[in-house]
């Protein structure tokens, strides 16, 4: 019982606000079973059909959030079941999301991904760009989806100092994006940064939700 072990390790050193996403991607669903049996409950996954072969195979009662980047031509295998799509970073995708979320008669919950790192190869939106999202009509017109909160990933460096001021970024974006379009709405509340190299950085800039795989499971293969 090794990974169930590792959870409970993280789970003693974040605050009890924070949500752990055990990123099981790339692994075996043994793996899932055994942090399962060791009672964990929410999971990250970042390829669609490989989501929807272990939401099929596993128990129901599992939280599933989809982590990485989605293509538009894949929302529909996620659709039916998928508690939270984390990288959001388009009105197309939203679109999309929306119209698989009317069909599986569901409202499918989404952060906004925001490029916050140094690297030019993440994805994400910067604040202009979604502000004029969020005003827009296409936006407006969606019905089947909720915005609750923010995503980034830091650069992928040893500079503490510059993986702090990358997740104080965020947090200073989803404060902005509260007070000017999400005041009234108790659910835009979470921001979702920090993996397994930086999450206790990620928690003193303000994270509610970490992403954490290989801590959990071993490096990925």
């Amino acid at each position: 019982m090794i990974i169930p072990q590792k959870i409970k390790t993280i789970l003693e050193e974040i605050p009890a606000n924070v949500k752990l996403v055990a990123v099981s991607k790339t692994k075996p669903k043994e793996d899932i079973i055994e942090a399962y049996e060791g009672g964990y409950r929410v999971f990250g996954e970042n390829k669609p059909q490989e989501l929807a072969q272990k939401y099929n195979e596993l128990p129901k009662d599992i939280e599933w959030h989809f982590i990485g980047h989605l293509q538009t031509n894949k929302v529909k295998y996620i659709a039916p079941f998928v508690q939270l799509i984390h990288a959001v970073d388009s009105i197309k995708l939203l679109k999309e999301i929306n119209k698989q979320a009317l069909k599986n008669n569901r409202v499918i919950k989404c952060l906004l991904q925001f490029h916050i790192a140094s690297e030019e190869t993440k994805f994400g939106l910067n604040l202009k760009e979604a502000k004029e999202l969020l005003a827009s009509e296409d936006f407006k017109s969606l019905k089947s989806i909720q915005i609750v909160g923010v995503m980034g990933m830091a650069t992928y460096t040893d500079n503490e100092v510059q993986i702090r001021n990358e997740f104080g970024n965020l947090k200073s974006i989803f404060e902005s994006l509260k007070s000017d379009s999400f005041l009234t709405e108790n659910e835009f509340k979470e921001i979702s940064m920090g993996m397994s190299g930086d999450y206790m950085l990620a928690i003193g800039e303000g994270s509610t939700m970490i992403r954490v795989g290989s801590t959990i499971f071993g490096s990925r293969y």
